[in-house]
């Protein structure tokens, strides 16, 4: 069933926080030094999202204006995110928000000069077909990071930090049902959507955030969370739901990254 895209739009809200006493909950019991890295890496992707809107309004999704009311909503209610989380590091005497925002860009230097160049070479050889590869793509990074949100809650069992990233999540779940049904509709009516969109994760889907932070972060987020028994059930459910999309089965992508930057931490 087509998101009606205004009332998406007329619904967001930014992630609530304010009731939550940051400051003395995370006093009285702090994080543990991997959840704050994992943290780290979060809080810097969520501010990261005004960027990426940036590459996709230079492809083929800016010519239409359904994709464009969402993306809008969605980088907006993203950036809350990423406000949330820097109040989280700044309870932990942590540098967050636009310090380390400014930061975290002038270390990507020419690769973030690169992004909307490639952005659009992608639009021009994908054409039509290009916004099926977007919504896919946008769909699989929303999975895995409320999963990841869902994964550190888990591990960590801190009540207020749970209280968080649980409501994360379900802005996140909005965000997943626009993508998915967008992505869903557009693979069932074209095959050639089906190849392109195939070829394209297979070779280019990397966990999100990957080409902003350093490896070594990536790698440490992907095995901290990731890895064991108990990310390995999540990379399972991960992989069935990309399965789902008609001509998507059979690609176990998340499985494949998961061996993929154990390597690298090794």
């Amino acid at each position: 069933m087509t998101i009606d895209v205004e009332e998406f739009a007329a619904s967001a809200r930014p992630v609530q926080y304010d009731d939550l006493d940051l400051g003395s909950a995370f006093r009285d019991r702090p994080l543990s030094p991997e959840a704050l890295r994992c943290l780290r890496y979060m809080h810097d992707i969520e501010s990261h999202t005004v960027c990426y809107l940036r590459d996709l309004l230079l492809t083929e999704s800016h010519r239409d204006p359904r994709i464009t009311t969402f993306l809008t909503t969605w980088a907006w209610e993203e950036q809350w995110h990423g406000v949330a989380l820097a109040k989280v590091l700044e309870a932990h005497g942590e540098v967050a928000g636009n310090a380390r925002i400014s930061a975290t860009r002038d270390a990507l230097g020419l690769k973030d000069r690169f992004g909307p160049l490639l952005s659009t070479l992608g639009s021009v050889l994908a054409r039509r077909d290009f916004v099926a590869v977007h919504m896919t793509w946008g769909a699989l990074n929303e999975w895995s990071t409320q999963a990841g949100y869902a994964r550190l809650a888990e591990l960590e069992d801190h009540p207020v930090l749970t209280e968080l990233l649980e409501r994360i999540q379900r802005q996140e779940a909005r965000h997943i049902a626009f993508y998915a049904t967008e992505a869903r509709e557009r693979l069932a009516e074209s095959p050639r959507a089906q190849k392109l969109v195939r070829l394209a994760l297979r070779k280019l889907w990397a966990p999100v955030g990957s080409g902003v932070v350093p490896k070594e972060e990536t790698a440490f987020l992907v095995q901290y969370l990731l890895g064991g028994d108990g990310g390995a059930s999540v990379v399972r459910r991960l992989d069935q739901k990309l399965d789902r999309m008609p001509g998507l089965a059979g690609l176990r992508l998340v499985e494949q990254e998961v061996v993929r930057w154990s390597a690298v931490a090794a």
